[in-house]
């Protein structure tokens, strides 16, 4: 694999997760060792989703994830983040928000194949919106159940934490969810909308249909969005070269 520079953080959580399996097996530390082990795999998974799945992630939501993974699995549970900085889970909770809300948008766009006739831009958001809350709500409803079930401790302060925890979702939806409405609405913003046209530019046969695009095109919002957007028609297909019509007198 070739250096990209985008991938700066990337390469650091690898030779992070690397050392310390290295370093917790010479120890005897096997489960620090299991676990940096694992994680590490899983950061490798969104490459091997194009062969896979004929998903492209864009490098943003590559190196998103592995940050996430590093800090949820490795750092949260052996490290003991998440008792040493009492922030840690917000963080965290807060920005898989986030990605759920993107993911939310993007999820929309491939059902919907690029046609907005039959949902504006605020329809989408929603989805968006409302997708990264249930699936929060799920997650803490799986917490409530492996506390109750198998005596553990993921709630922490129970109804407090689990409350803090759902208006956090709350807000990281709101701004995934606000990110997408931004995309489809004006084509030269930033941010977080860069992490969706990136997306859709590596994956238009998703969105568009059609086979995909080796190129990867990361451009605006596809023509048949921004004209449906704006109210006007996609411009015709120029009529193929052919026989002139023969006009016959009556």
């Amino acid at each position: 694999m070739r250096f990209v520079p985008k991938f700066t953080l990337l390469y650091l959580t690898w030779l992070l997760l690397l050392a310390a399996a290295l370093y917790s097996a010479v120890t005897g530390q096997y489960e620090v060792t299991f676990t940096a082990a694992w994680t590490l795999a899983l950061t490798l998974v969104p490459f091997a989703l194009p062969n896979l799945i004929g998903v492209r992630l864009p490098d943003g939501f590559i190196v998103a994830i592995a940050l996430f993974l590093l800090g949820t699995i490795f750092l949260g549970e052996m490290a003991d983040f998440y008792e040493r900085f009492w922030w840690w889970d917000m963080m965290l909770h807060g920005g898989s928000a986030i990605g759920l809300g993107l993911a939310g948008v993007i999820l929309m766009l491939i059902l919907l194949k690029g046609n907005r006739m039959t949902a504006a831009p605020l329809i989408v958001s929603i989805f968006a919106f409302s997708f990264a809350v249930a699936t929060g709500v799920l997650w803490e409803i799986y917490e409530f159940a492996m506390d109750q079930l198998f005596g553990m401790n993921m709630q922490k302060s129970g109804l407090v934490d689990t409350m803090w925890d759902l208006i956090i979702d709350c807000v990281g939806a709101a701004a995934g969810a606000g990110a997408g409405y931004v995309y489809l609405t004006r084509a030269d913003a930033r941010g977080l909308v860069t992490l969706i046209r990136d997306f859709v530019g590596k994956n238009r046969h998703l969105v568009q249909g059609g086979p995909p695009d080796p190129a990867g095109d990361r451009s605006a919002p596809p023509a048949s969005l921004r004209d449906q957007d704006s109210g006007t028609e996609a411009p015709s297909r120029p009529a193929s070269p052919g026989r002139p019509r023969v006009r016959h007198r009556e």
